[in-house]
């Protein structure tokens, strides 16, 4: 009884901190939508956001780019994070990892800026085609919802290829080898065996991804400019250029609550993922 004491007084500092400085903004945060000075609890604020074509767009948008972007992202980082795993030299597994961590020791300004090198008019691929002779005048690859798009992907996807390496190193091959001496084919072994064992990587690094995507402002504010308006954006506008804190205040909270709804969706998938590993 003494130990759990000594382990919860361990606990203590990191408690108060996140009551401080997230669980009372949060509160302050969510009083704020719903409560208005002289009419009491309402929730007026969210009527008006839904009931504005253009916060319904920017909403859609933005549920859209991070679903798109969280669904690329599992497809393309499961077979590298397969890959890098299944690396038995040490020298080369530790430079593959590197490569993978260096885009998250940059900054994410420095990032994007980058891709309008890229994608500009006399960007790298504008040039390259104009010189292929492919196209006879440049295209306009810049605030569009590619270009957000692929800004996007580059900047989180190193979240999900590192909890799925996290998921995939604590799977034995011994499952596997069981599965394939059993019948099993090899797409076979990796549906009902290694993605159940695994999807607690996948919720992870979908819930990292999709929350990034659609809460990040940088991207979506160098690449998709004034054209491409996402919820960040919108966030920005009514709180820094029209000074609407009643609007801000609720375009944050729908934020959150997607991104609550969207890791609640992921941990149910989850356990339906768990039971069947066990079965």
């Amino acid at each position: 009884m003494v130990q759990h004491k000594k382990l919860y007084l361990l606990l203590l500092p990191c408690v108060v901190f996140l009551t401080v400085f997230f669980l009372v903004p949060l509160l302050v945060l969510v009083s704020g939508s719903i409560y208005e000075p002289g009419k009491g609890f309402v929730g007026q604020g969210y009527y008006d956001f839904f009931a504005q074509k253009l916060s319904r767009d920017a909403y859609l948008r933005s549920l859209s780019m991070g679903g798109l972007v969280t669904l690329i992202s599992m497809v393309f980082s499961y077979p590298a994070a397969m890959a890098i795993v299944r690396i038995r030299c040490k020298s080369l597994k530790s430079f593959v990892m590197t490569l993978v961590v260096l885009p998250l020791m940059t900054n994410p300004v420095a990032r994007t800026f980058a891709w309008l090198v890229v994608l500009g008019r006399n960007g790298l691929i504008n040039n390259t085609l104009l010189s292929l002779g492919l196209i006879k005048q440049p295209e306009r690859l810049l605030y569009t919802n590619g270009a957000v798009f692929v800004g996007l992907l580059q900047l989180f996807m190193p979240f999900m290829i590192l909890s799925l390496i996290s998921a995939l190193e604590n799977v034995s091959d011994d499952y596997s080898m069981a599965a394939r001496s059993l019948g099993a084919s090899g797409l076979k072994s990796f549906w009902y065996v290694q993605l159940p064992l695994t999807i607690e990587g996948l919720v992870i690094g979908g819930t990292l991804v999709f929350t990034g995507a659609i809460t990040a402002y940088v991207t979506p504010a160098i690449l998709g400019g004034s054209r491409i308006l996402m919820l960040s954006t919108l966030l920005y506008q009514r709180a820094s250029v029209t000074l609407d804190w009643e609007m801000a205040t609720t375009i944050a909270m729908v934020m959150f609550l997607t991104t609550l709804g969207l890791n609640y969706a992921l941990k149910s998938l989850g356990k339906v993922g768990r039971s069947r590993s066990r079965t």
